[in-house]
């Protein structure tokens, strides 16, 4: 993989360019891209040619290669949303969020593959670590492209699971920020009030650099002191969802914490926080059905049997019920907010377990919903595998509007992790 960090280092110090930085990324995607399958768009050519502009090497992200998730609208590269409807579609401007890219000094050199409209129809990428698995979604060629070091920095969005559950199937950093942190202006929207923009990169300290520098916010966590936080640890449902590969990562993320000296203790979920998995349902459905209405109303042979059936589905839903489903999420919000008064962090598996074998699937996101509706910062945490190999990510969910609380505690435990 491609530290961000590092070679945003090494590019400042004059050791490398970032046109030998795009170098490496070219090589790793001539050697395994038509395996992996992690691009809908590449153009290497325009990448080397922005990658030669002397201003870079006084940005924040000096050149690094950036992989940019479908979804995000580009004006110089096709956007077409993982659907044959939108296929060679060209928007007249970028995504709020690649303007911030670009503007930061990253090197666009793609468009990464997506599941249709970033819901559970999968494309064709395949798990770096093993191709017979999936490298999760909806987010796919985003993580996976990263962990085969595609890129240094890929851009991903989390509906239900789509950031954090990619990123611990391809064993990477996912950083889904605080709802609303990263403009989805721009990024096609699926539900108002859950699609929320997230990065990928190697390590946590790589995806907290990125942020910081596509932000302006002070979210870095590299050079600092990392306090030893207060850890919640949910046993209760979905808990026992999780493999005993995945339980047994999780154990040892919280041993290895507690003796660097964290304060562990379990936690459970009130019962508004219960009833709020429910209501993500409710919410995703009612908003999917309209903001993709013009598709299903004007394409509907062109949608995928699961994107149909989302809407369809969704129609049994009036106002009523989905105003009903948004009081339940604002008294599961102050719930949880009470819930982490006595902590800093919930540790907790980033997904059931290893990348499940085939790609009819992007696998579960019954760990992720109802964070996504909840709105904090979660950070996937790589650095564990299953006994066959294939990663595993434990997941640190922080306090909203925490974000850089949430990556310190990230770092700490991924640094704990590896001693």
């Amino acid at each position: 993989m491609l530290s961000a960090l590092d070679l945003a280092r090494r590019i400042e110090a004059g050791e490398l360019t970032p046109v030998q930085v795009l170098d490496r990324a070219a090589e790793a995607i001539a050697q395994r891209e038509a395996e992996v399958g992690a691009f809908a768009t590449l153009d290497l050519d325009a990448a080397r040619k922005a990658a030669q502009a002397p201003a870079l090497k006084d940005t924040l992200l000096r050149g690094l290669p950036v992989g940019l998730k479908d979804i995000f609208d580009t004006a110089d590269l096709p956007t077409e949303y993982g659907s044959p409807i939108y296929k060679g579609h060209r928007p007249a401007g970028d995504a709020a969020l690649v303007s911030m890219i670009r503007r930061a000094g990253g090197v666009t050199i793609g468009k990464t593959v997506t599941t249709e409209f970033a819901h559970q129809h999968p494309g064709r990428t395949r798990n770096p670590h093993n191709p017979a698995h999936t490298p999760g979604g909806s987010s796919s060629g985003s993580a996976a492209g990263v962990a085969a070091g595609f890129m240094a920095i890929a851009t991903g969005s989390q509906t239900g699971g789509s950031v954090i559950r990619p990123a611990s199937y391809c064993g990477v950093a996912g950083f889904k920020p605080s709802f609303g942190l990263l403009p989805t202006v721009g990024m096609k929207c699926v539900s108002w009030h859950l699609d929320t923009a997230g990065l990928f990169a190697a390590g946590v300290a790589d995806v907290a650099f990125a942020a910081a520098a596509i932000s302006g916010r002070d979210l870095r966590v590299d050079g600092r002191t990392l306090a030893a936080p207060r850890i919640g640890i949910l046993r209760t449902p979905p808990w026992p969802e999780a493999s005993p590969d995945m339980n047994g990562a999780v154990e040892i993320a919280a041993r290895a914490a507690a003796k660097a000296g964290a304060r562990v203790s379990d936690i459970t979920l009130p019962p508004s926080l219960a009833e709020a998995f429910k209501a993500h349902g409710t919410i995703h459905g009612y908003e999917a059905a309209r903001s993709l209405g013009s598709e299903y109303e004007r394409h509907r042979g062109q949608l995928s049997k699961s994107i149909a059936e989302l809407i369809e589905n969704a129609q049994a839903f009036t106002p009523a019920i989905y105003d009903d489903a948004r009081r339940t999420t604002s008294r599961a919000r102050a719930a949880l907010a009470e819930l982490m008064s006595g902590i800093d962090v919930i540790l907790s598996p980033s997904a059931p377990g290893a990348a499940p074998q085939g790609l009819n699937s992007t696998g579960s996101s019954t760990f992720n919903r109802l964070w996504t509706l909840m709105g904090p910062p979660c950070v996937s945490i790589p650095g564990l595998a299953d006994r066959s190999g294939l990663p595993l990510g434990v997941q640190v969910i922080g306090r909203f509007g925490g974000d850089r609380a949430a990556l310190e505690a990230a770092m700490f435990v991924e640094v704990v992790l590896a001693l």
